[in-house]
């Protein structure tokens, strides 16, 4: 009897600890400050999103300084707003991003970075865990995946992440902030779904980033995908337009 009250207990633990986050975060931190980050994107980052990868490279110590506070002030999920921790997430991806790019220049491609590092059992460049979350190793594909699609269920977050590519989202050039987010992100969305080098719209037929084919499940929660895009497209789809999806240029974002 009292090894089959051990073995419940220990049954218990298990589904405990594997119902838990792995989100890292912090207790009694604040929201660190996101000045320096918005000054490197003023002024490294034009209003396409076309990013001064030399002039980061430059500035590499203000970057670091910003990311040391972003690594040492991971979310404190029962103080910090939610708007807080999402702009936290999205401009740690960013920096992060920005980052991998500078320590490795030149590159051509983001995508290049996997085979050229060496990293042993990881699948790409976006599972090599090259910073720290909260004293926890961790990676762009944790922090995107893992947090910012599980823990806020905001699909317009795919137009705020960055991940140095030609046909990716352009990286805003200002930092995200808690109090002006939902407006940031409304304008990130508008602005790429309208933007005709990343999507052909037209009322009956739509060729679209495969941005919305990855991650369609993310768009689709509240309606069809055309529903989507008629909350932010200046020209209206019809319903049963046809939809296809364009190839991904993933070469550097300069």
């Amino acid at each position: 009897m009292q090894k089959n009250k051990i073995n419940i207990i220990i049954f218990l633990c298990i589904i405990l600890f594997s119902c838990q986050s792995s989100v890292p975060g912090m207790a009694g931190t604040t929201p660190p400050s996101h000045k320096s980050w918005n000054e490197l994107l003023k002024a490294n980052v034009n209003a396409d999103g076309k990013v001064n990868y030399k002039g980061f490279i430059k500035e590499k110590a203000k970057l670091e300084a910003y990311l040391k506070s972003i690594s040492e002030n991971a979310p404190d999920r029962n103080t910090w707003s939610k708007g807080e921790q999402l702009a936290y997430w999205i401009n740690a991806y960013n920096a992060y991003t920005v980052k991998l790019i500078v320590d490795n220049y030149p590159v051509e491609s983001i995508r290049d970075l996997g085979p050229k590092l060496k990293i042993p059992l990881i699948k790409d460049v976006w599972h090599y865990r090259f910073f720290q979350i909260g004293g926890q190793e961790s990676s762009l594909d944790e922090i995107e995946h893992s947090i910012l699609r599980k823990e806020f269920e905001e699909p317009r977050i795919h137009f705020a992440i960055n991940c140095a590519s030609v046909s990716c989202p352009p990286l805003l050039n200002e930092a995200f902030e808690a109090a002006t987010i939902d407006a940031q992100l409304d304008k990130v969305a508008k602005s790429f779904i309208n933007d005709p080098s990343r999507n052909e719209i037209s009322p009956d037929a739509v060729q679209v980033s495969s941005i919305f084919s990855w991650f369609k499940g993310d768009f689709t929660k509240k309606g069809t995908l055309i529903d989507f895009l008629n909350k932010y497209s200046a020209t209206k789809i019809n319903a049963k337009a046809k939809v296809s999806f364009l190839d991904y240029d993933w070469n550097l974002n300069e």
